[in-house]
């Protein structure tokens, strides 16, 4: 076996990579890729600056992405090693990832599967009662990362109280026309790759589905009238960039997870984005101890819905970039 990578394999699992969920699908991504390392940046030009004003969500976004490349290069046979922010000087380096020899990992090469499977789904579930017991087994999935937990929503009082933060959150929104009209900057197109189009933008009453500009894709319908949606929080003990990096490699995990036992899922985060909301949230549900980073909203899709399309990405040779001489000291 070769102790590298071929050039193939490593774009093979950046492209996966890069199917990870971002907050309005900006990819706020930038790959560089060397002889033995893959390095990934926060790509400041795509951060939203009246939805993510302290880069959080764009930090979460692209913990998602790295742990989708650790599933892609394991499925591959090839261990990576990764180094969280390697570089102090550089915050925007968030992580240096070794490539190693390894064997094909035949759980990762499920995950991987699930990558492409996945969709964000922003329509009504059924009734159908998702277990508890895979709830848990799926919450166990983003457990790994150190320092950060995911809790399920206590369906009674605890789901009651988010669902009043994000009404909330989206009426202190309605009321900031900046915020407005960046949304309508990143949604409602139709041949972009970036931005969340409108073919998998969905109209609804359900105050945890953002209004995404001129949304059509169909309403599932669904006869039941109680949803058996389950809300997963994901939550950090600290709230710092590693934190946020790592609540995005545990989301990313556990969408995985929900995708291959065969579930919809759907990542939320508005109401994390409008301060006041979010510490009460942190009060209410967390007792003021650690900090909600994500809301995953899952559940079984109505079997009569259309399938959600692909949401686009940008193309490779967009984010991905040679490694730089000035930067790749110790490279063999």
């Amino acid at each position: 076996m070769s102790r590298h990578p071929d050039p193939d394999t490593v774009r093979a699992a950046l492209a996966l990579a890069v199917r990870a969920p971002s907050v309005h699908n900006t990819q706020p991504w930038l790959w560089r890729v060397g002889d033995t390392t893959v390095h990934l940046y926060a790509d400041d030009s795509r951060r939203l600056p009246y939805t993510d004003p302290d880069s959080r969500e764009l930090v979460v976004s692209c913990g998602a992405a790295l742990h989708h490349l650790r599933v892609a290069l394991r499925a591959f046979g090839w261990e990576p090693v990764v180094h969280r922010f390697p570089n102090p000087a550089e915050p925007r380096h968030l992580a240096s990832v070794e490539l190693r020899p390894g064997s094909v990992d035949e759980a990762a090469v499920r995950a991987a599967r699930a990558i492409a499977q996945r969709r964000s789904d922003r329509r009504r579930f059924t009734s159908w009662e998702v277990p508890s017991a895979q709830v848990s087994a799926i919450a166990a999935a983003g457990a790994e990362a150190s320092g950060v937990q995911v809790r399920e929503v206590d369906a009674d009082g605890e789901h009651a109280r988010l669902l009043r933060a994000f009404v909330d959150a989206a009426t202190a929104h309605r009321g900031d026309p900046a915020y407005s009209a960046e949304l309508a900057r990143w949604s409602g197109h139709h041949a972009d790759p970036q931005g969340v189009p409108a073919r998998n933008a969905v109209a609804s009453s359900d105050p945890t589905v953002r209004p995404f500009g001129d949304p059509r894709l169909p309403e599932a319908v669904v006869r039941d009238t109680d949803e058996e949606a389950r809300m997963l929080l994901v939550c950090t003990a600290a709230d710092d960039l590693n934190a946020w990096l790592g609540a995005g490699e545990a989301a990313g995990a556990v969408l995985l997870e929900a995708t291959v036992r065969g579930l919809a899922t759907c990542v939320l985060s508005e109401p994390l984005e409008i301060t006041g909301v979010r510490s009460r949230i942190r009060h209410d549900l967390l007792g003021d101890f650690g900090y909600p980073q994500l809301i995953i909203r899952m559940g079984w899709a109505a079997t009569s819905a259309v399938p959600v399309p692909a949401t686009p990405r940008l193309p490779l040779h967009d984010v991905v970039r040679p490694l730089e001489p000035a930067i790749s000291s110790g490279e063999s």
